[in-house]
């Protein structure tokens, strides 16, 4: 591979890709073989990958053909996207979620968000390390680890710098540059909150807007899949090519007439002239002083563009314990679902198996125990209760939460800082949110996880249900203003 490509290949967005396949000076082949160059060179440091798709060069090859032969299928056609390795695919790679007990598992088929993506004519390049079960497993486990991969580091500083979130490796992936984009998967804070700790965009979108069938679960009520990329743009991209009414889940009927198949008409940095954007102080008082002042700098830049801050903000719900009692309902329940489809020689096909699978294999996987999967198949909530407390939660969070706020106020968005405490009420009623790198931290501090703060950090902006194309707005506006993103130094 030549040393122009190599160059050429680092920070390159989806569309200039496009651009150069459509022009002929490049094919997805060479694209294909940059990025398994780079995997090769650089994925030692951050140990970002769990494997790569045999078939990768091969499919790249045909898509080329197919495009001299009857043209482009469209945005993605040719491009190389990472999967977070909860995602089925049905080819020779295996879908685990980071699991020793399902290294060896197949899926039967592609999960709804799969067959799309290769429908658009993208590239399934491989699947990346993640935290074991969605880091659902223990509560002493460090984000980014699994028994199947080990632990993703964050590129930014190996060992230094805190990775965040279950969707690890595909942000540490993409922003080493080893593919154009990934995939991810958020319950609370897993895709944006790993965006932010590497300089990306991270859109979690509003569940029912992409189908979960095919996706290792937590919770049924919270988790949803997106794209993590190095622009709002290629986010944007990414995302169209993920919607669409699925039988198989249910929650994606609410998304007719409300989703749409291109994001990219909302690339639109001028809305910043007429938003209304609010300021939670709460979720801000946490930060140390050069992270704060990032946050400042955040507002000033909006504000410069013409957004209207609205600062203070307050929501009721602010200082509210969210406790797991639901979603150690919902993981029990859906995992066992998931887990009774697999083959016969799948060495698991429960929750209950999984624990007795892990204890006769401690050495390689218990490294920190297993008391969350023990504490949800121990769950004594029946299905009554169950129901109950989660509309409590629901009302809660929607009466007194998000839409509360943004009725009050007038408001299109509110912005939080890049960490978890602020996306609870989100997660909690399954709404969007998009994060934009907004500085890095060249100090920081040890938090009360024992995490440093140091390294790169980012903006969330949250929104209503299935308001996306707003939440593009607002951040593509703010991306154009400031452009923090910088590749980190791999050499």
């Amino acid at each position: 591979m030549s040393a122009n490509l190599q160059e050429w290949i680092v920070e390159e967005d989806i569309t200039s890709m496009q651009i150069a396949m459509e022009e002929g000076t490049i094919s997805s082949e060479e694209i294909v073989q940059a990025y398994l160059d780079r995997i090769d060179k650089y994925d030692l440091i951050i140990n970002s990958i769990l494997e790569i798709n045999p078939e990768a060069i091969h499919i790249a090859r045909a898509l080329d053909k197919e495009r001299k032969e009857q043209g482009s299928r469209g945005k993605l056609h040719g491009i190389p996207i990472l999967l977070k390795d909860n995602i089925d695919t049905e080819d020779q790679m295996h879908t685990s979620a980071g699991s020793v007990a399902l290294a060896e598992s197949f899926a039967a088929k592609d999960s709804f968000i799969a067959s799309k993506l290769r429908m658009a004519g993208a590239i399934l390049l491989g699947k990346t390390n993640m935290s074991e079960w969605s880091n659902f497993m223990s509560s002493s486990m460090p984000a980014g680890y699994s028994s199947r991969g080990g632990l993703v580091l964050n590129p930014y500083g190996a060992g230094e710098i805190f990775i965040s979130g279950s969707s690890s490796g595909p942000a540490a992936a993409i922003a080493a540059n080893l593919g154009a984009a990934a995939i991810g998967t958020e319950t609370a804070g897993s895709i944006v909150g790993p965006a932010c700790k590497n300089l990306l965009v991270g859109i979690k979108s509003t569940v029912g807007l992409a189908s979960r069938a095919g996706i290792i679960p937590i919770s049924s009520s919270q988790d949803t899949p997106g794209p993590i990329a190095r622009t709002v743009s290629d986010a944007a991209i990414i995302l169209g090519a993920l919607t669409g009414v699925d039988d198989e889940d249910k929650a994606t009927l609410a998304s007719a007439k409300r989703s749409f198949i291109d994001y990219t008409p909302f690339l639109d940095a001028d809305f910043l002239r007429h938003a209304r954007i609010g300021i939670p102080r709460y979720y801000y008082k946490h930060l140390d002083e050069e992270r704060l002042a990032m946050m400042e700098a955040a507002i000033t830049t909006l504000r410069n563009e013409g957004a209207t801050m609205v600062d203070p903000i307050t929501l009721h719900v602010e200082q509210n314990h969210w406790n797991n009692d639901v979603i150690c309902y919902e993981f029990k329940n859906d995992l066992n679902h998931y887990l009774s489809q697999l083959a016969d020689s799948a060495p698991i096909h429960s929750l209950k198996e999984l624990i007795e699978y892990n204890k006769n294999h401690a050495e390689v996987a218990l490294k920190y125990g297993q008391d969350t999967l023990i504490r949800s198949e121990g769950t004594t909530l029946t299905e009554h209760t169950y129901l109950q407390k989660k509309q409590e939660y629901d009302e809660l969070a929607l009466n007194q939460g998000i839409d509360y706020v943004l009725e009050k106020y007038s408001l299109d968005a509110l912005m939080l800082p890049g960490d978890v405490d602020g996306m609870y009420i989100a997660a909690r009623l399954g709404y969007p949110l998009i994060s934009v790198p907004a500085g890095y931290s060249s100090h920081g501090i040890i938090d009360s996880d024992g995490d440093s703060t140091k390294g790169p950090f980012g903006v969330v902006f949250s929104g209503k249900a299935f308001s996306e194309p707003t939440l593009i707005k607002i951040a593509y506006g703010f991306e154009q203003a400031t452009h923090h993103r910088f590749p980190p130094q791999l050499d």
